[in-house]
C-alpha cells in the first residue's frame, strides 16, 4: 500500500512536528496586535492577528460634518493597512508549510 522503504514512523513524527509548528505560529498570529493608520494618523486602527478589531482612534482634526464619506474612507484605509500588516505576519509566520503532497501522500 505504502512505497517500499517508506518510514511511516518518521513520517508522523515529521507530521506531527508541523502541526507544533503550525499550532505555534498561528497562536502566536492570534495573540500579536496590528496598528493601521491612514491620513497621516488621522485614523489609527488596532486588530489582532486573528482579525478583530479592537480598537479606532479617529483624531477630531479628521471629523469633518460636511465630509462624512471621507471620514469613512479614511476609516476603511487603517483598517486594510492593519488588515494587510495581518496577512504579511501570517505569510511570514507561517512560510512554505509543505502541503501532504510533499510528506508523500
Amino acid at each position: 500500500m505504502f512505497p517500499e522503504g517508506m518510514d511511516m514512523n518518521g513520517l508522523l513524527q515529521q507530521a506531527q512536528a508541523m502541526q507544533a509548528q503550525l499550532q505555534q505560529a498561528q497562536d502566536e498570529l492570534a495573540s500579536s496586535s496590528f496598528t493601521g493608520t491612514a491620513g497621516g494618523d488621522l485614523v489609527v486602527a488596532t486588530m489582532t492577528g486573528a482579525g478583530e478589531l479592537t480598537g479606532l482612534v479617529i483624531k477630531p482634526e479628521a471629523i469633518d460634518p460636511e465630509d462624512a464619506e471621507g471620514l469613512a474612507d479614511l476609516v476603511l484605509a487603517a483598517v486594510r493597512d492593519a488588515s494587510a500588516q495581518v496577512q504579511a505576519k501570517a505569510a511570514a509566520v507561517m512560510p512554505g508549510m509543505p502541503d501532504m503532497g510533499s510528506l508523500g501522500f
